[in-house]
């Protein structure tokens, strides 16, 4: 029972003997802190203290980087869809069973070709009875004013013949205007698609027949956030990067604008019309290298990369193919030997030329690498700046609502007012901080554009600005990516000049 209650107090004595030796080591007197000037050695390692004036703070330790001039471009990117110049889908006004097809699936076909006729049996009938009402019409009319000349009649029968000849006529415009629906022909030159139809099948009016595409030239649609609808202007250049076409750069111009924004998205609508060519490389070989090695590859590329050629079939071998010689298209009045007067509106008949037949014998879908449908990657150009000024956005420092960068400067080059406000320094200070206000512009891969404040060639600190809470301060300038050379006389020296490498940590703080 005595040895249970020993080793308890045991333990207080030691936790009080323990808590009484740190109690006296820490009140226990210090000595005098400060030293009196000209009392002997300062310790080692300490900072120098002068005899006189306040104390001189250490000197912050930053990294600087210098305002450089480069070529700046200010873009946006987009992504768009690739449109045909023209493009309709043919359908049908009047319901009726197909009888012949004027063209070939996948065919590029001339403006005014005939694409598909329908059965006009009837339409021919009725245009056959309003012909022979007209003649009976004109002979009537004839006849009155024979009468009419030798008083056998009154001038109203006259007048009643001619508004009967008048109704004739108009009869035999409505049945050529019914005729006319029968015959669908080519709106404009361009590459057709694949018929959903074929010979006796009945379609309804509006049915989809075969779709035209013009791809002489293409349409890129794209948006653009609102904020940049002051920037947009017409003809400005636009680049295109097709995922469907690899390895290629296209350009484009802005031919449209939208003047009715998104209200879901807040953006504006924008149309660009590119050629339908092959673009240029987006790296081109040899351009590094230089001299001429590296053409016959890319020859050879563009060759590989161009759509070949079929051989072209002959018209026999072409199911519903417009003869290729010696035919007349059936342009604008088709009807024109029954009676019917040209259809102002389409251009009158040609004779199929030997343009025309160079054009039907292409090979199906054309030499044109651009379809419609394609995703495009779309850069809009709004200007170029050879000789912008930028520093690193990591020296921009946003205060109130401003933008301000610390400039590295010499002492004496401080303003009077600021010099006289700053913070005492060292003898051997050689750069301290000045803030500087700046206006901003582009902001391109980690680089922003200074318009007002900065001039090409000053330095300015990318890092530490929260050590400089004064105007004036001294600086200690770090550089990255340089390691200590030892022996090397002014190892560690301070230097306006910071190397881009940030994998290596810094020298000293």
């Amino acid at each position: 029972m005595a040895k249970k209650i020993i080793y308890p107090l045991v333990a207080i004595l030691g936790i009080a003997a323990v808590s009484g030796a740190a109690w006296w080591y820490q009140s226990k007197p210090t000595g005098p802190k400060e030293m009196v000037a000209g009392s002997g050695a300062a310790p080692a390692g300490a900072p120098a203290i002068p005899a006189s004036g306040p104390a001189v703070p250490r000197a912050a330790g930053v990294e600087v980087a210098k305002v450089e001039a480069m070529s700046l471009r200010d873009d946006a990117q987009a992504v768009g869809t690739l449109r045909s110049r023209q493009s309709v889908m043919l359908r049908p006004e009047i319901a009726g069973r197909i009888k012949e097809l004027g063209f070939a699936d996948g065919a590029r076909v001339r403006k005014g070709q005939m694409l598909v006729q329908l059965d006009d049996a009837l339409q021919r009938a009725d245009l056959r009875q309003a012909l022979a009402q007209v003649s009976i019409a004109k002979a009537n009319l004839k006849r009155n004013e024979e009468l009419v000349a030798q008083n056998f009649v009154a001038k109203r029968v006259l007048d009643e013949s001619a508004a009967s000849l008048q109704v004739a006529e108009a009869q035999l415009g409505l049945s050529c205007a019914r005729l006319s629906r029968m015959v669908l022909l080519a709106p404009f030159d361009g590459t057709l698609g694949i018929r959903n139809i074929n010979l006796g099948d009945f379609v309804k009016d509006g049915a989809d027949l075969v779709n035209l595409e013009d791809t002489s030239s293409m349409y890129v649609d794209f948006r653009l956030p609102e904020r940049f609808q002051g920037k947009i202007k017409l003809q400005q250049p636009v680049e295109l990067l097709l995922d469907a076409v690899p390895g290629r750069k296209f350009k484009a111009r802005i031919e449209a604008l939208d003047p009715l924004l998104d209200a879901n998205g807040r953006s504006v609508g924008v149309r660009a019309v590119l050629p339908n060519n092959m673009g240029e490389a987006a790296n081109p070989p040899g351009a590094a290298g230089g001299g001429g090695a590296g053409r016959p590859a890319a020859a050879a590329s563009a060759a590989a990369s161009a759509p070949k050629a079929r051989p072209a079939r002959p018209a026999a071998a072409r199911p519903n193919a417009a003869p290729e010689s010696g035919a007349v298209s059936r342009a604008a009045g088709p009807y024109e030997a029954l009676g019917c007067p040209p259809d102002p509106i389409t251009p009158s008949a040609r004779p199929a030329t030997a343009a025309v037949a160079a054009a039907r014998a292409a090979p199906e879908g054309g030499p044109a690498p651009l379809r419609p449908g394609m995703f495009a990657r779309v850069t809009a150009v709004f200007s170029v700046n050879e000789a912008a000024l930028v520093v690193p956005e990591e020296a921009i420092v946003p205060q109130g609502g401003r933008q301000f960068v610390f400039k590295v400067v010499e002492p004496g080059a401080l303003p009077p007012a600021v010099a006289a406000s700053a913070p005492p320094l060292a003898p051997d200070t050689k750069f301290v901080s000045q803030r500087q206000e700046v206006k901003l512009g582009a902001r391109r891969a980690g680089k922003v554009e200074v318009t007002d404040g900065l001039s090409e060639g000053q330095t300015v600190v990318v890092a530490g600005q929260q050590r400089l809470q004064r105007d004036g301060t001294a600086l200690r300038v770090v550089e990255l990516g340089r390691p200590p050379q030892a022996g090397a006389p002014g190892a560690g020296a301070s230097a306006p000049v910071a190397t881009a490498s940030a994998a290596t940590p810094a020298a000293s703080r």
